[in-house]
């Protein structure tokens, strides 16, 4: 009996730890950094800003990003403005990245087998935002977000991944003043 039990604990562990790896395998991953000894306490208000360079997906992913980070930069406190006197600019970057995947399977036993072996591309999106103190012409904040931007074909779904990232990426922005 007890050999039955420590049995499927063992089992139970190993599949839990599988479902726990293959979750951090497809986890967001958000990385930030801030210019040392900013005080964000003076930043109410933001206007978006085109970074040069940058190409966005299309219009609808443009303003799903920009949706996304208002809705958290609101709940920070911050409000968007249009005029020309904000506290912040904020301009995000993105990029899909094209990863090689390698698909196989094989039928029979041992060396035997006989399979067959495919490839396919895999765009790992990732976002980044930029905030800059429009007095200074410095960059005060920076983050990014990884596999945030990876179409499904489900707009719900993809909205959903989005507003997570953002959410996560802002979460601890402002940064705590130092005193």
């Amino acid at each position: 009996m007890a050999y039955s039990a420590k049995r499927h604990s063992i089992w139970a562990l190993s599949v839990g730890l599988a479902v726990l790896g293959s979750g951090v395998a497809l986890a967001q991953d958000v990385h930030y950094n801030f210019m040392p000894g900013t005080d964000f306490s003076k930043f109410h208000t933001y206007k978006w800003v085109e970074i040069q360079g940058n190409v966005h997906p299309n219009q609808i992913v443009d303003q799903e990003i920009r949706q996304a980070i208002d809705q958290q930069m609101a709940a920070k406190g911050l409000t968007k403005t249009e005029g020309s006197n904000a506290d912040l600019y904020v301009g995000y970057q993105c990029a899909l990245d094209k990863e090689r995947q390698w698909n196989a399977y094989g039928t029979g036993p041992g060396w035997g087998r006989m399979g067959t072996a495919t490839s396919s591309t895999i765009e790992n999106g990732t976002l980044v935002v930029d905030m800059y103190d429009p007095t200074t012409k410095q960059l005060v904040w920076t983050g990014q977000a990884t596999k945030t931007l990876n179409p499904s074909g489900n707009q719900q779904k993809d909205m959903e991944r989005l507003d997570k990232a953002m959410k996560k990426l802002l979460k601890d922005f402002p940064p705590p003043s130092k005193k």
